[in-house]
């Protein structure tokens, strides 16, 4: 369908108070879905207004005369808008060719920064803890303390935390984190079954101490009761 055939209605709301009458920010009963087929939105959904009898974005009446000002504003803002994409694109584009065939350090740090406080907090902590790192304060950021660790690692430790941060960013729910889990395994060829096999081993020597532990407690005798001060009177 042509630009020129429908009207795009955009999902925000206007930032500035006098674009609220704008067409594009008006819903209408008319109001449908479409897929964008061309440039670098393909395959986005979009609402859209395409029927030209609509009241609210094709209206019949005459424009007022301050409408041709309000048609250059859009038209602006539509330009300014495909230059920064535009631009967007082109400094995209710049930095990935300026990415070394290898990654050094100051390149896993880069990443690493951005993409872990994007994570929760618990999940942060999971990261924190398998390396050592606790907070010695409640008042303590763990955010922080693993930024520090960060400009510290080795460019190996980088790469195991960036599989990790990958691992835990894929995966929201429990069923998500199993999967992702799993599918991490199958591509580092790691024995999940062997690991299951010994946690369950540590699970069960654990219960077993702990269930002689209250075997014992049990079988203790218990200490013989002191008679009080008054019965030790009468028995006098």
């Amino acid at each position: 369908m042509p630009r020129n055939k429908y009207i795009e209605i955009k999902p925000q709301a206007p930032k500035a108070k006098k674009h609220r009458d704008w067409p594009e920010y008006q819903t209408c009963k008319s109001m449908t879905e479409a897929i964008v087929t061309e440039g670098t939105e393909k395959g986005e959904l979009r609402k859209i207004c395409a029927d030209a009898e609509c009241p609210v974005h094709h209206p019949k009446k005459q424009r007022p005369a301050g409408d041709g000002r309000i048609k250059a504003e859009q038209e602006k803002q539509r330009r300014e808008e495909a230059l920064a994409n535009a631009v967007g694109l082109r400094v995209l584009s710049a930095v990935a060719a300026a990415v070394p065939v290898r990654l050094t350090k100051r390149d896993l740090v880069f990443i690493v920064e951005r993409l872990l406080p994007q994570l929760e907090e618990r999940r942060i902590e999971v990261l924190a803890r398998s390396r050592g790192i606790k907070k010695a304060q409640a008042s303590d950021s763990i955010g922080k303390l693993m930024g520090a660790y960060i400009h510290k690692a080795e460019e190996g430790e980088l790469g195991r935390l960036l599989v990790e941060i990958a691992i835990l960013h894929s995966a929201r729910t429990q069923s998500e984190t199993g999967k992702a889990l799993k599918e991490a395994a199958q591509h580092y060829k790691v024995d999940t079954d062997a690991i299951a096999q010994k946690v369950r081993a540590e699970f069960a020597a654990k219960e077993k101490v702990q269930a002689a532990k209250k075997t014992a407690a049990k079988a203790q005798p218990k200490p013989a009761a002191r008679p009080t001060t008054a019965k030790k009177a009468k028995a006098a």
